[in-house]
């Protein structure tokens, strides 16, 4: 069998696999099924063509050969795919464990490298600008035990308020950004009703950096006029407020201010899904290729 019949062959079977599983709901069962069904049908027609008359085998001994070894390149494949997924999922550990432990550096201006940073801890020094707050509503505090409690419930029994967005103006840069200053209650919102805690001085501060968020589906549109914000849109918050659209979340709480360290982190992590994917298919079509050869 020549080597250019066997992948015309190959060819029209991977068209129909493909065709087959395309649509499939689950993209690791298609990415499974399509691998598999490929490799086995390369090593049953590498088989056959061992198979062959004696005087076809001898022509294309060579090229048998050549197929076996290059058989090889799936596993080999597979498993750097799933080594570099491991490398992935361990830069995507929970928050508790990456964010939190994370030194400080200083904050970049560049919208490029900002854009690579969410997540990441910086720290800025300068001073707020109170007359421009923004609020988001409604906003609960971060508390993981009671919604660990309340999971699943229709209902939550915790209380509700905002998130107060400050611009900040960085000394060092020249610039001015956003700080989510983060929760105050109901009763506090007001900026009169917190007065100790709104500082003029300038201070040190460590908040992790944000990027805008897509508003979902029934969550009403930011109305700027009333000042009530409901999804983080930077372009729009920051031509209200003439600051630069940088957004960071403060980790400290300032005393009698909003309360820090509130960042939900909501990272969608499939990476061990994948790494179990590529692993696998690497320790099936290596023991099929050894079975076959």
């Amino acid at each position: 069998m020549s080597s250019f019949r066997l992948m015309l062959m190959l060819s029209n079977s991977a068209s129909k696999i493909i065709r087959g599983y395309v649509r499939s709901f689950s993209p690791h069962k298609a990415i499974i099924k399509i691998v598999f069904f490929l490799y086995q049908n390369v090593c049953n027609l590498a088989r056959y063509g061992q198979r062959s008359s004696s005087t076809v085998a001898g022509t294309e001994k060579g090229e048998d050969s050549f197929l076996k070894w290059l058989l090889l390149l799936i596993p080999a494949t597979t498993f750097c795919l799933g080594t570099w997924q491991v490398q992935l999922f361990v830069k995507s550990l929970p928050f508790d464990f990456v964010v939190e432990t994370q030194k400080p550096i200083p904050l970049p201006v560049d919208p490029m490298e900002i854009k690579q940073l969410e997540y990441r801890r910086v720290k800025v020094r300068g001073h707020f600008d109170h007359s421009k707050e923004l609020y988001v509503l409604p906003r609960s505090p971060v508390d993981p035990e009671r919604e660990a409690r309340e999971a699943g419930r229709i209902s939550s029994s915790g209380e509700s308020g905002a998130n107060v967005i400050t611009p900040f103006y960085c000394t060092d840069l020249g610039i001015t950004i956003l700080v989510n200053r983060a929760y105050v209650p109901k009763d506090k919102i007001r900026p009169e009703t917190r007065i100790k805690g709104q500082v003029t001085e300038d201070v040190d501060l460590v908040g992790v950096m944000r990027l805008t968020e897509q508003r979902k589906p029934f969550v009403p549109q930011n109305n700027v006029e009333t000042n009530r914000w409901h999804c983080r849109d930077l372009e729009a918050m920051a031509k209200v407020t003439g600051a630069e659209e940088i957004f960071i979340d403060a980790v400290s709480t300032i005393p009698g201010g909003p309360i820090g360290g509130q960042t939900r982190v909501t990272l969608r992590n499939e990476h061990m899904q994948y790494v179990i994917t590529w692993y696998g298919l690497c320790a099936a079509t290596s023991y099929m290729w050894y079975a076959i050869h």
